[in-house]
């Protein structure tokens, strides 16, 4: 049994921001720290007071975390990023709303003596002497406090208040993860009601010391107990009084926190075969289930159901059967051909999340080209005769700006040749296209073909394949493509309006170039040409995509899983210590990587022949490092065992907090199922002779952080978790429990 913490966070938008540049704008994106961890950073939206982000992340979490914070940042190329305000919600707020926390919420001013992190190691006792009781606090060590100096440390201390009296500890220089061992003692009278506190402060030679939190410890239920120890979260300093909200603006959010105890598989097992013996036995067999979950199942939560319901059925090699029966269903009750697939049923969402998962690195290799031309050329395109804006474009080598009709056609010809490029792209990929997913547009294609077989609807089949590869996973893609993880960063005014063109156009010729898809924007016209003929090859396209017999099927399927296709790949930097030689940036190398079910791999080039750097099973832990490790952010250590059993670190730096935070998710997930997996590590290096996160001099001293192996960020090439599926749906069946009777007593009522 298992107890598992998720976060569903979206982030909108936000309105109203101050102006931070000379330019009476701001360039802002958002910071989502968990327990003050940096998890997540969102694209820059440049130039706005009124971001729109429109972002979506899963985070897994340990349960016992505290709160999850959102900065608004401003984006500053020559010095470091201003703070503009953030919005902190508590473990607390976000419990108190089941449903989820949605809407607006005002930022508030960042201030320093608030912004405190991590844990404090204490011992208390109440000493009962002859002539008096002594209240004794033993300061043991901390750990993941703030970094308060430019080095990226602090030089903490510990103050000690009681009854008048302070005490104060020696100052450990230069880290977050200081040591001191310390015990101070205290006259403690029977019945005293005053609190024993605790401070940790950044000591500072030239200025004022700065605060790091505190501990407010009860006297009174300490004399019950005689003697507490543990690690005690350090809490800001609250005793001043709030100052007034400024004119910051709000941030538009949408949280959901989800705990869940997931029990052993067995548990699981009578739902679990429940479903598969319906998906198996189709419409012809007595099963109701599915189609109940479908007809009480509300709108907003639909596409999580589906999820869950497809990951479940993937994980039991069902999908295509699964997404077999809904089509049936849905068909099943749908007259009018026009409206197939159009709504969104359970058919519809499922279908989405089945390419996603299954189909997501085929869009990339079709669509990745092309939207890297569209971003690196930053043509000004349009075809709307109301919206050119001639100003803004120049005709090269020309003493005169362009008119309207040369803007037109010029920007006719781009999108031609963009649409071209893709439906080249499309035709040339059927066979990079997965086997699953091949098969499961053959079941659609023929299913619709038996529903709809007069020769009025012989397009009819075609549009409902691309109903979904192009109306439901193309075009989105190519109109948010930092969404499906295609771009880094959002596109700016002028290459978002060549995307959504692009993406139109690509809606047309899934719309098999229909005259009503036509009447409804007639600028698009000068496109029709390449369109029509678009039409012409994607017909021929999905004609070889569902010619796919089972047998070649099962022969693509078995000759992939031999491949172990990567989980994660891409260049990182590496450097591995030997010996106790200084670690310098310099030493930093340029590598690919890759990451598979089976071993973390490298080689110069994508295409080089790779050397195995760590095998999967022999992966300890995989965590961030101290920037001031490296003076350089966004590095990560794998800590593995070699072939003679010893442990060993391999550094790798990434280029963003997203990086980093995705090669961490990816490296926990695939070896979470490990033996021997640490419970605390040093966030610092060995350096000479001592770590540099908490000075010990003992190279296999124990960690002196804990691990966070369940902090991970849902991908859609996620190891499918069929327990925590199964649960989830299990969970959602529960809520429909008192609808279900309901249902129930009106069929008996009606019976009788």
């Amino acid at each position: 049994m298992a107890k598992r913490s998720s976060l569903s966070i979206r982030i909108v938008e936000g309105k109203n921001l101050p102006a931070k540049d000379i330019t009476g704008s701001s360039d802002p994106y958002c910071i989502v720290k968990v327990d003050n961890e940096p998890i997540i950073r969102t694209a820059t939206v440049w130039k706005t007071l009124c971001p729109f982000w429109g972002e979506e992340y899963q985070v897994y979490l340990s349960p016992s975390f505290h709160a999850v914070a959102f900065y608004v940042m401003d984006e500053d190329a020559l010095s470091r990023d201003d703070v503009i305000g953030k919005v902190c919600l508590t473990r607390d707020i976000l419990a108190a709303h089941p449903k989820g926390f949605s809407g607006w919420a005002h930022l508030a001013e960042v201030d320093p003596d608030e912004e405190v992190q991590g844990e404090i190691h204490l011992r208390l006792e109440v000493v009962r002497g002859t002539q008096a009781c002594l209240l004794r606090c033993s300061v043991l060590e901390a750990r993941d406090l703030a970094p308060k100096d430019r080095n990226g440390a602090s030089d903490p201390f510990v103050r000690v208040r009681y009854n008048g009296r302070t005490q104060e500890t020696s100052v450990v220089k230069k880290s977050c993860y200081p040591r001191w061992n310390e015990t101070f003692e205290f006259e403690l009278k029977e019945g005293a009601a005053e609190a024993l506190c605790v401070e940790a402060w950044d000591w500072d030679l030239v200025s004022r010391n700065d605060f790091l939190g505190k501990v407010v410890v009860n006297v009174q239920r300490l004399w019950a107990a005689q003697q507490e120890e543990g690690w005690f979260r350090l809490q800001p300093d609250q005793s001043k009084s709030r100052r007034e909200e400024g004119n910051l603006g709000s941030l538009q959010l949408e949280v959901r926190l989800r705990d869940e105890t997931v029990l052993p598989s067995s548990c699981y097992q009578p739902l679990v075969q429940l479903l598969c013996r319906e998906v198996k036995l189709g419409v012809q067999g007595p099963g109701q289930l599915i189609p109940l979950i479908e007809e009480m199942t509300s709108t907003e939560c639909r596409q999580n159901v589906a999820t869950n319901l497809l990951k479940l059925f993937l994980g039991q090699g069902l999908a295509k059967d699964f997404l077999d029966l809904l089509f049936q269903l849905e068909l099943g009750r749908t007259s009018e051909a026009n409206t197939l697939f159009r709504s969104n049923s359970l058919a519809s969402k499922s279908m989405e999340s089945f390419l996603k998962v299954a189909g997501m690195r085929y869009l990339h290799g079709v669509l990745g080209p092309i939207i890297n031309k569209v971003f690196e050329e930053k043509k000004y395109v349009e075809l709307d005769p109301s919206k050119v804006e001639v100003k803004d474009v120049g005709c090269s080598g020309l003493h005169r700006p362009q008119t309207e009709a040369e803007v037109l056609e010029q920007s006719a010809q781009t999108l031609r040749a963009h649409l071209g490029a893709l439906l080249s792209a499309l035709s040339r990929s059927v066979r990079a296209c997965p086997a699953v997913v091949r098969a499961t547009f053959r079941q659609l294609f023929r299913r619709v073909r038996e529903r709809f077989p007069g020769a009025q609807h012989e397009n009819l089949p075609f549009i409902a394949v691309t109903s979904f590869l192009c109306l439901r996973f193309f075009s989105p893609a190519i109109m948010a493509p930092k969404l499906f993880h295609l771009r880094e960063r959002h596109a700016d005014a002028r290459t978002s309006r060549t995307l959504l063109l692009l993406a139109k156009a690509v809606q047309n010729v899934g719309n098999m170039d229909m005259q009503t898809s036509r009447a409804k924007e007639a600028w698009m016209e000068p496109l029709q040409p390449t369109v029509r003929q678009g039409v012409a090859q994607l017909k021929d396209f999905i004609t070889k995509l569902v010619d796919i017999e089972e047998k070649e099927e099962l022969d693509l399927q078995r000759a992939l899983s031999l491949q172990a296709p990567p989980v994660k790949e891409g260049p990182l930097f590496i450097h591995r210590t030997k010996g106790k030689g200084p670690l310098m940036s310099s030493s930093f190398k340029k590598l690919h990587f890759s990451l598979t079910t089976e071993a973390l791999s490298f080689a110069k080039t994508p295409s080089s022949k790779k050397s195995t750097l760590i095998k999967l099973a022999n992966i300890r832990a995989a965590e961030k490092v101290e920037e001031k490790s490296f003076s350089s952010s966004h590095v990560m250590q794998v800590i593995y065992t070699d072939d003679t059993g010893q442990l060993q670190t391999a550094y790798l730096q990434c280029k963003s907090v997203n990086e980093l935070n995705q090669w961490l998710s990816a490296l926990r997930k695939v070896s979470i199922n490990n033996s021997g997996l640490l419970g605390s590590y040093h966030p610092g290096i060995f350096r000479g002779d001592k770590w540099s996160c908490c000075h010990q001099k003992d190279k296999t001293d124990l960690g002196c952080d804990k691990t966070r192996s369940r902090v991970t960020l849902q991908e859609w090439n996620d190891p499918l978790d069929h327990d925590l599926e199964a649960q989830l749906i299990y969970q959602h069946l529960l809520g429909l429990e008192a609808a279900l009777r309901n249902l129930q007593g009106l069929a008996r009522w009606h019976s009788g």
